[in-house]
């Protein structure tokens, strides 16, 4: 048996040391629980964003206290503490804010490299990977895109499930510059 390189470490499939928790066997990443847990509506009142994925629209709450617009959606104002909201549909365009590209790391199933992006959508900014990037040298800072609803894994029940998630616009897309928020209703 060889020994691990630093004091503590263990080998992938051995036996962990009592205290230092279970290891991972053999080189595949194994998924015991479920990594999206608070998808499913009878945890997350909020379900709803996830089923307007589904849908193909991007939506977040708007507070019915004070009308302040959020994303993520929040089930309480972080303003006025209410707890009366209601779903506001989004564009589905939108313009990158900032990004970054991730090489190393890239969970099971993302394309490497993996490009995160910031995109400012009615002056929100919803952090969401980009797919279908082709070459990612060509993204930048500006650039529009679309909604694009990510399928990841169905829940236990094996309901679809969705995260937000953007593509890169056609060359010479028509798309609105960033805007303003939606208007807040009237006090």
């Amino acid at each position: 048996m060889t020994t691990p390189s630093r004091p503590g470490a263990s080998l992938i499939g051995q036996p962990a040391p009592v205290g230092q928790g279970p290891r991972v066997s053999g080189s595949a990443y194994l998924r015991v629980v479920d990594p999206l847990p608070l998808e499913s509506p009878e945890f997350n009142k909020l379900h709803g964003v996830y089923e307007r994925l589904a849908l193909g629209r991007l939506a977040t709450t708007r507070c019915g206290g004070c009308g302040r617009l959020d994303w993520p959606p929040r089930g309480f104002c972080p303003a006025c503490a209410s707890d009366a909201w209601e779903w506001v549909d989004l564009p589905s365009e939108g313009r990158i804010h900032g990004f970054t590209v991730q090489e190393a790391g890239v969970p099971a199933g993302y394309p490497r490299p993996l490009v995160f992006a910031i995109v400012e959508v009615a002056g929100l900014r919803v952090f969401a990977p980009l797919v279908e990037v082709g070459e990612v040298s060509r993204v930048r800072i500006g650039m529009a895109v679309r909604l694009k609803p990510l399928r990841v894994a169905d829940d236990p029940q094996g309901q679809p499930r969705f995260l937000p998630a953007f593509a890169l616009a056609e060359a010479g897309a028509d798309l609105p510059q960033p805007a303003a928020r939606p208007p807040s209703p009237p006090r």
